[in-house]
């Protein structure tokens, strides 16, 4: 056995969670999408072979966002390394806040209060905000949360909040459990997702409609993002999974 294969024996001992959403088409969708489309192509009983065919969103379900999604010039996923996509992961963990104020937006004092705790965001890591709001996922109006005025009462992230993590911490990706980087109601304020278009102009990734991110310890995690090799696309479903610091009890 190698010491790389060692090291997977080692891994396999830790506890392991999947951070992906199962997608159909009755899943929550940004409004410019269509839903899931599944043609049958042929069944096992005519012919020997289940084979489909799939017509999907760049942004249905778990998805990564290229800088290039919404940044001219920037990055497409062909362009983002294995070695980017496998990172120290840290959570920061607001869920009662944003039970508080569903259209939460983190603050830089948020991510400092974080590191006071727990130290400073090392630069090459990937930050994750856990709002507790995947659990919304199951129903569509109750994912988007609109009042009245058709404004999104869901949570993100602000603009001097990513530009900490990007200019002063050097974070390499950024994760969050929402449609969109910005709240609801801040997006709704700018009339465009001005968070979501800094963030990816500074030719860094995200990954957009996470799950399960409050099973997860704050610091000591490791991510993998996995992905399709699909020529200049801007974004696509992926796999994501953490590696967690404790003990399989499985």
């Amino acid at each position: 056995m190698s010491e790389v294969q060692r090291l997977l024996e080692q891994l396999k001992g830790y506890r392991w969670v999947n951070l992906t959403h199962e997608v159909d088409a009755t899943i929550p969708i940004y409004h410019t999408f269509n839903p899931l489309q599944e043609k049958i192509i042929s069944t096992i009983a005519d012919s020997g072979a289940d084979s489909r065919e799939y017509t999907i969103g760049t942004s249905h379900g778990t998805h990564i966002d290229a800088p290039k999604h919404f940044a001219e010039g920037k990055r497409g996923m062909e362009e983002i390394g294995l070695k980017e996509r496998v990172l120290p992961l840290y959570v920061i963990h607001l869920e009662d806040k944003v039970k508080e104020t569903p259209g939460y937006a983190v603050t830089v004092e948020d991510i400092q209060a974080f590191e006071a705790e727990h130290g400073v965001l090392p630069e090459g890591c990937f930050v994750a905000f856990s709002s507790g709001w995947y659990k919304r996922f199951y129903d569509s109006d109750v994912f988007k949360n609109t009042d009245e005025n058709d404004v999104e009462h869901t949570p993100g992230w602000s603009i001097p909040a990513l530009e900490y993590l990007s200019r002063t911490r050097h974070v390499t990706a950024i994760g969050h459990e929402t449609l969109n980087t910005d709240s609801g109601v801040e997006a709704a304020e700018a009339g465009f997702l001005e968070a979501e278009l800094y963030w990816l102009a500074e030719d860094k990734y995200q990954v957009e409609l996470m799950a399960n991110l409050d099973q997860l310890p704050a610091v000591g995690s490791v991510i993998f993002v996995t992905m399709p090799h699909i020529k200049d696309a801007p974004g696509f479903p992926v796999e994501v999974f953490a590696i967690v610091p404790e003990a399989d009890v499985n």
